[in-house]
């Protein structure tokens, strides 16, 4: 409860006064918090907050089961009734969720009382709901360890942000993505967050973006497209700050983007120096694929060989592509000819025909290799089924 009330500020407040004490009178002990308090406070909280993450995946696990299950009802139907109608319209103007602490069966043996009981439906049952967790993103787990190097912890101050965790009992519970925040340090940016890769904390990355984003050896497939959406902040929306780095191989779809492949002329909003907006005309490169779920399985098979249900990501041993980026997508290049020959360089060997290049062409395309999995995920355009990402280049560098 103490985790959950106290202001996030006073984190960072109270690790600076404990690491500059200050005394009230001179000849007084200086007066430091009680570290061991806020520590225990940040433990149960990350505790709690990996105990709703179980409960949310085995709630949407059992739903998904009974949905699998559930056939059809072989009686024949009653006509609805006037009662029967009005509880129905009484239940769909009722905005107000139900009480965890209800149970289903009672309320459904009240109202069908008389009548032969059926089994709930799956948008029938309770669903998860918590302000501190939400299913298909990535949880916020906090540590606290007053670091005396400020927003860049050092090495040590990570070592111990490892034994924290270890301290809290959630070493078999992490898993690779799940970013751990230093809540000492402060709420400004990113400050403080990490990465948990399986094994280590690691630093975020700061090539493409200055607020920080994920490491480049993450393949972004394995996570939803909005799994780190405010959990790791990408900066103003306006600017195209707010537009995510991710990094995606796309060689293993090289040959249909090369189908796909169409230079389009394109309008969008641009800012000027003065900080306003105009409407332009460009010309872009698009192309698309598509990643198509697998098939799905008879009844009979979900609990034996549920995970024939999950499409590996090419080339990448153990990790499986997220179902939020099932369905088509949309990349977009700089419709110049450096654009072009940059898209056609992710695409792989063989999905087009070699290029000649003159010298300085080939240093420079040299220099970009290293970054042919960058791209930003843009959220303007982006919806369900349909992901727009755009290739980011060197020059867009700013470390």
């Amino acid at each position: 409860m103490r985790g959950v009330s106290m202001p996030t500020h006073q984190y960072a407040r109270f690790a600076e006064s404990y690491l500059q004490p200050k005394t009230i009178n001179q000849g007084e002990p200086p007066i430091k918090p009680d570290i061991d308090s806020l520590a225990l406070t940040t433990r149960a909280y990350t505790r709690v907050l990996l105990r709703l993450r179980a409960q949310a995946e085995s709630e949407a696990r059992y739903l998904t089961r009974l949905a699998a299950t559930q056939t059809p009802s072989t009686s024949p139907s009653r006509p609805a009734t006037r009662n029967s109608h009005r509880q129905a319209v009484r239940s769909r103007a009722s905005s107000r969720a139900p009480s965890p602490s209800s149970s289903y069966s009672h309320s459904y043996s009240h109202h069908g009382a008389g009548t032969r009981s059926r089994a709930p439906s799956p948008s029938e049952m309770i669903t998860f709901r918590s302000p501190l967790f939400r299913p298909h993103r990535a949880p916020l787990l906090r540590v606290f360890v007053p670091s005396s190097e400020g927003e860049w912890l050092s090495d040590a101050s990570v070592m111990e942000c490892e034994a924290e965790l270890k301290r809290s009992g959630v070493m078999k519970l992490l898993r690779v993505g799940d970013v751990v925040w230093d809540i000492a340090v402060g709420d400004e940016g990113n400050a403080g967050r990490m990465v948990w890769d399986g094994s280590y904390l690691v630093d975020l990355d700061y090539k493409f973006s200055r607020m920080g984003e994920l490491p480049p050896y993450f393949h972004n497939l394995a996570f939803s497209p909005s799994y780190f959406h405010r959990v790791l902040r990408t900066g103003v929306s306006g600017s195209g700050g707010g537009n995510p780095i991710v990094y995606i191989d796309l060689s293993p779809w090289g040959e249909e983007l090369a189908t796909n492949l169409q230079l389009l002329q394109d309008r969008a909003r641009a800012e000027t120096p003065h900080g306003t907006l105009h409407n332009v005309v460009r010309w872009v490169h698009r192309s698309s694929f598509t990643i198509r779920p697998p098939s799905q399985l008879p009844h009979s098979h979900i609990h034996t060989r549920s995970h024939a249900l999950r499409l590996p990501i090419p080339n990448v041993e153990g990790f499986f592509i997220d179902p939020g980026w099932y369905g088509t997508v949309i990349i977009e290049a700089e419709g110049t000819n450096e654009g072009l020959a940059d898209l056609q360089e992710r695409c792989g060997p063989g999905a087009f025909p070699p290029r000649a290049e003159a010298v300085s062409s080939k240093l420079r395309n040299a220099k970009e290799k290293a970054n042919q999995r960058v791209f930003r995920i843009l959220r303007e355009k982006s919806r369900p089924g349909e992901i727009w990402i755009r290739t980011v280049r060197e020059k867009e560098r700013v470390i």
